[in-house]
């Protein structure tokens, strides 16, 4: 039995990582074809296009992971049903059970590999993919903003007019309010940069004072300022929920948390990043009753189209059950695991329904 197993494993991964290195292919050609109407904008040239495409593949592995895994299962067990191998499994004494068991340690490890390039991988890529578009093109990060961006730190409102891709911050104000929120004073700043251990370091600076009576305005050509404020934090603003790591995640979920401001969106991601590696192993098991019918020719086609059909539909079940959770404040956990429970029941129900024939 353990002949077969490794068989079937070895059929399995091979087909996913064909699978794989076709999607890659076929998407990094459309992220190519988007990005270099953007060539010719600033410094930014044809090279530069190219290495923001390669920089953001490991984002594109971690969204099409599911999607390769149905397709890839979904295609070997298809080719081998058309050999007459399933019918050789089963008449060997491998149940749906065993037969099931094995395509989830083929997930297991792709789930794995899953979580390790989205916490690893894909965030760094991402925001130097990001950071490289924005600097070549000579765009900032706050620019599309009116107001610029507002952050709230304790007792503090922060406006910066502009932030840098290097995160250094240009054009900030600070107003100070006290615990009745009375406005005790408004410091400016021309820029800040952040230096280790101590905080950040403004330039320019003119601290306004304001008291019962009267005001008092102070000018310095440089002013240490900690904050929670912080590149991570500012991080935030150059990568998607989607593709930031669960400790940078937990982090802001945190800092939010803290200062009284909305945290749905990112505690959905969270969750999702928990969650998302294991859809893997619902993906194995849609595919398996596939393996289960009729086995001609004119059919696998047919079934490779119902897998991108079925991947397809995850995706955007995914993405639309984390908008409803974050539009009508749905618990974050239910969100996230809404879309990958109904596709294991219905998984299972597939599976019941194989059986029974």
């Amino acid at each position: 039995m353990s002949v077969y197993r490794r068989y079937l494993m070895r059929e399995v991964a091979a087909a996913i990582l064909l699978v794989f290195a076709g999607f890659l292919a076929l998407f990094g050609f459309f992220d190519m074809l988007g990005e270099i109407r953007n060539v010719g904008e600033g410094g930014y040239q044809f090279r530069h296009a190219l290495m923001f495409v390669i920089l953001r593949l490991p984002g594109r592995i971690y969204e099409l992971m599911p999607v390769a895994v149905l397709i890839g299962t979904l295609y070997s067990l298809s080719a081998l049903a058309r050999h007459s191998e399933i019918t050789v499994f089963r008449a060997s004494g491998m149940s749906t059970a065993r037969l099931l068991a094995v395509l989830f340690q083929v997930a297991l490890l792709f789930g794995l590999l899953t979580f390790v390039i989205g916490e690893a991988v894909v965030p760094p890529s991402e925001r130097a993919a990001q950071s490289l578009r924005l600097r070549e093109r000579g765009r900032t990060v706050g620019q599309d903003l009116r107001s610029g961006l507002w952050v709230k730190d304790e007792g503090s409102f922060i406006n910066v007019r502009t932030v840098l891709p290097d995160n250094r911050l240009q054009g900030i104000r600070i107003y100070t309010f006290d615990q009745k929120l009375h406005l005790q004073s408004i410091t400016e700043a021309k820029e800040g940069q952040f230096r280790m251990p101590d905080g950040w370091m403004l330039t320019d600076v003119a601290q306004t004072t304001l008291y019962e009576d009267r005001s008092e305005t102070v000018k310095q050509p440089e002013m240490t300022w900690k904050s929670a404020l912080n590149p991570d934090l500012l991080s935030v603003l150059m990568i998607a929920p989607d593709r930031m790591s669960v400790m940078h995640l937990i982090t802001y979920v945190r800092h939010l948390s803290e200062n009284g401001q909305q945290t749905q969106r990112y505690e959905i991601a969270l969750w999702k990043k928990l969650i998302y590696p294991l859809a893997a192993l619902v993906m194995v098991a849609l595919a398996l009753p596939f393996g289960y019918t009729h086995n001609r020719l004119s059919n696998v086609s047919l079934k490779i189209f119902a897998g991108v059909m079925i991947g397809v539909f995850f995706h955007l079940l995914n993405g639309l059950f984390s908008n409803l959770g974050a539009i009508n404040s749905w618990s974050p956990s239910l969100s996230a695991v809404a879309p990958s429970a109904l596709f294991l029941l219905a998984a299972t129900a597939m599976i019941w329904w194989v059986e029974r024939r």
